[in-house]
């Protein structure tokens, strides 16, 4: 009777951590590569600007930066922002933590590419754009997506890192429910939920590495 009790409880704070893992990739990802480009841009005031960006972003915790977004309108400009603010704060600061990483590791991947690579498309009489999305990028994609895999992973579980702004996703709910029932059952099922949401997600990355194994 607890167990199910804690299951159905639980539900609606899996939701939660579900849509901010979506939404979180949704945003980061794209914004990784954009950050990438300019990390490797030649133009240098860009360039120094996107290394000071994911120095911050990978130096400083995703808890501080969670507090900072959520609390930074009201404090800096006045803004009396509503409730529901809290959950845009969270995209917003797991967006752009996550880009930073996503940006390193896109960065390494396509530098890892040979210049011959390039020099063979333009034989071929490909321009360059024709170059990156035929010939480099899937190569990219399955060099970088081990690394990719392994933040992906952090992503589930650092979703409980938005209970500091009060946001109920499913861990905070388990240890609400853990002090009032004074019972540790939810906190072990919201422990069940988040493996086997991480065991979905790497079973999903390791038969999309499958696929891109015609590279090797």
């Amino acid at each position: 009777m607890i167990l199910t009790t804690a299951i159905s409880q639980l539900f609606g704070g899996l939701i939660t951590s579900v849509e901010i893992f979506i939404l979180t990739l949704l945003f980061s990802i794209p914004l990784g590569f954009l950050v990438a480009g300019g990390r490797m841009s030649r133009i240098k005031p860009l360039s120094a600007l996107m290394k000071v960006y994911i120095s911050i972003m990978r130096g400083t915790p995703l808890m501080l930066q969670l507090i900072v977004i959520f609390f930074a309108p009201y404090y800096i400009f006045g803004l009396n922002l509503s409730s529901d603010y809290r959950f845009f704060a969270v995209i917003i600061a797991f967006s752009i933590n996550y880009a930073a990483y996503f940006a390193e590791i896109f960065r390494g991947g396509i530098e890892a590419i040979p210049k011959g690579q390039y020099e063979a498309a333009q034989v071929l009489g490909y321009n360059k754009l024709e170059t990156f999305f035929i010939v480099i990028l899937p190569q990219v994609v399955k060099i970088i997506l081990p690394a990719v895999t392994n933040e992906v992973i952090t992503l589930v579980k650092d979703t409980s890192l938005s209970f500091v702004i009060a946001i109920p996703e499913m861990f905070t709910v388990a240890k609400q429910i853990a002090a009032a029932d004074a019972s540790i059952t939810a906190l072990l099922v919201a422990g069940i939920f988040y493996y086997v949401f991480n065991a979905v997600v790497a079973f999903v990355m390791a038969r999309f590495e499958k696929k891109l194994s015609y590279y090797d």
